[in-house]
């Protein structure tokens, strides 16, 4: 970290410091959330940078923090595989309507977690108790308020349920985690298979009956019994299965996650770089806006970042943008830029990614590194299927840890000097693009 950045890097660790300790765990569309929000907006107040805030209604479970349900929605299914069974050995038509209801069921199930979970889109929100959270963002301008471009800077500013047992038993805990993800993933696949199988079954059988067609009566009977002892004593594995992933996260604020690393730094970073440009003018790249955002609702399916590119698209304010999201700057071995989202398909701007590259070795990182995200999504994402230039900027473990989403990511854990240089590589970036708008302009 270079010396003339030091006591910005300390200061964004104050912040850090602050969210963590004094607000505490800020899980999507708390008070918590509210406050850190509120805290940032007097904090841009304080430098003289007008705080905006934008309201945004959102269901806090509709996705990624509603997989539970989908095992409660495996433990139903599993349930009514049992109810189908007795109810088509008295009378074949009721079987074959209740293995039609639960086909229907648990593909809808699917359709969820596929859509809403798996993909982040809000259609699904309308079915789930809604919350409110807020994006807050602060313009630093030109002298002259002339500009030719926006270089957005955001951060998360909510925090994760805690996963279950990740944290007091360590790397274990997180095997736990996978291990019953997985189970709980298969067990609501047999039981959607089991349903169609059923169905499938039933509707031949009922055929036959009607038409008196005593050969495929026979052989459907005969497998219908089958499905019958498949169904009786399959099921309480299927429900056990399916209940291991209703345990997934602890939706209990007093020890959710405080967020010191996911996704504080990220938030004082991104002011830190709008206060040294603040005080330090001359060092402001050219004919350049530089916007710092605060996101909420970012663990619950990158609600603000949507929100927020929803409300601006077609204003202008998203014209001709850089968007660098940092998120968690605390593990000093592990630097890199992330170039994707595995789950939400776009790869991030090429350009910004040998940027950070660069701009990491140039900073002194020995082993910068980059990776494409398999497991989830980052805010750059709306952004970049928004046509703005958009790339993730993390120094966080990617193997498994007993601090991340869990009541151990705390800012005792990581030093000040990690944060200051990540503060460090996201101004050299910024030089960068500058250097790249001032040579296309000059052309």
């Amino acid at each position: 970290m270079r010396e003339e950045l030091k006591k910005y890097g300390d200061e964004a660790y104050e912040i850090v410091k602050h969210a963590a300790n004094e607000i505490g765990p800020r899980l999507p569309g708390s008070e918590g959330e509210k406050k850190l929000h509120d805290y940032m907006a007097s904090r841009l107040d304080e430098i003289g940078v007008k705080p905006v805030t934008e309201k945004f209604v959102f269901a806090p479970h509709a996705s990624i923090g509603g997989l539970p349900y989908a095992g409660w929605g495996g433990i139903i299914g599993a349930l009514a595989l049992v109810i189908m069974s007795i109810v088509s050995t008295i009378t074949p038509f009721g079987g074959l309507a209740l293995s039609f209801l639960t086909l229907v069921y648990m593909a809808g199930l699917w359709t969820w977690l596929i859509v809403s979970v798996f993909k982040y889109h809000t259609c699904f929100d309308w079915c789930f108790k809604h919350a409110v959270s807020h994006n807050t963002y602060g313009e630093l301008l030109p002298k002259d308020g002339r500009y030719d471009y926006t270089i957005f800077l955001s951060g998360h500013t909510d925090t994760s349920w805690t996963l279950k047992l990740s944290a007091s038993q360590g790397k274990a805990g997180f095997v736990s985690v996978v291990v019953r993800l997985a189970l709980g993933a298969v067990s609501v696949g047999i039981v959607t298979v089991l349903a169609f199988v059923n169905f499938i079954i039933l509707c031949v059988y009922d055929g036959a009956m009607n038409d008196a067609n005593i050969n495929v009566l026979q052989d459907t009977a005969m497998a219908a019994n089958v499905m019958f002892y498949i169904n009786i004593f399959t099921s309480p594995l299927w429900i056990v299965g399916s209940f291991l992933l209703t345990m997934y996260n602890e939706k209990t604020e007093a020890i959710a996650s405080p967020g010191a690393m996911d996704n504080a730094t990220g938030i004082a970073i991104s002011y830190e770089v709008l206060k040294f440009y603040r005080d330090n003018p001359s060092k402001m790249p050219a004919r350049c806006r530089i916007v710092d955002m605060n996101c909420g609702a970012e663990e619950s399916g990158l609600r603000g970042s949507l929100a927020f590119v929803r409300r601006h698209k077609d204003d202008g304010m998203l014209d001709h943008a850089y968007h660098i999201n940092v998120d968690s700057i605390a593990d000093k071995d592990f630097f890199e830029v992330i170039n994707g989202d595995a789950w939400l398909c776009p790869h991030f701007d090429k350009d910004l990614e040998n940027m950070f590259m660069d701009a990491m070795k140039e900073a002194g990182i020995e082993k910068p590194g980059k990776m494409n995200n398999p497991v989830g999504g980052c805010d750059s994402t709306p952004f970049q299927k928004n046509g703005v230039k958009s790339i993730t900027f993390a120094a966080q473990n990617p193997t498994m840890t007993d601090y991340y989403h869990t009541y151990n990511d705390i800012p005792e854990r990581f030093e000040p000097e990690t944060v200051g240089l990540g503060l460090d590589v996201v101004l050299r970036v910024i030089d960068k693009i500058a250097e790249r708008e001032t040579a296309q302009l000059g052309e």
